[in-house]
């Protein structure tokens, strides 16, 4: 009995020592992830008019002008809801920009009403419990 759990500790550390000196093997090719798809470029007119067919199809981005150099999206105007801005680098981002130089003004008006909101939002979060959370309180 002793000699078997020799001879089974011998065969275990052959094979751990076996598997230590092998090198490891690159993954095959099937198991390495596929490149992303990529639109195909649009040439800068291209993309200046897919911009701007979003922006028209946008009320909210209908006054904003647009022009493209080098796959970049310069957006300039004003507005009175700062969430228009943000919409505008997302819709020039979907319709192929590499990047966007947004240089849309908001209103002061707009700016003490989303801080007025944000205000509002935290007060409404921070609301006090009755009861402690945690009992080794």
């Amino acid at each position: 009995m002793r000699n078997a759990w020799v001879v089974v500790s011998l065969a275990v550390f052959a094979a751990l020592a076996g598997a230590a000196g092998t090198p490891a093997t690159p993954k095959p090719a099937a198991a390495v992830a596929p490149a992303k798809k990529t639109a195909p470029k649009l040439s800068d007119t291209q993309l200046e008019a897919a911009i701007r067919t979003k922006f028209a199809k946008s009320k909210s981005s209908a006054t904003f002008t647009v022009r493209v150099q080098g796959g970049v999206a310069h957006i300039e105007g004003k507005t009175d809801v700062i969430q228009r801005k943000a919409a505008a680098t997302r819709m020039a981002r979907t319709a192929g920009a590499v990047a966007v130089d947004n240089k849309v003004q908001v209103s002061e008006a707009a700016r003490a009403r989303a801080a007025g909101n944000l205000e509002e939002g935290r007060r409404r979060a921070q609301v006090k419990r009755s009861e402690p959370r945690d009992s080794r309180k």
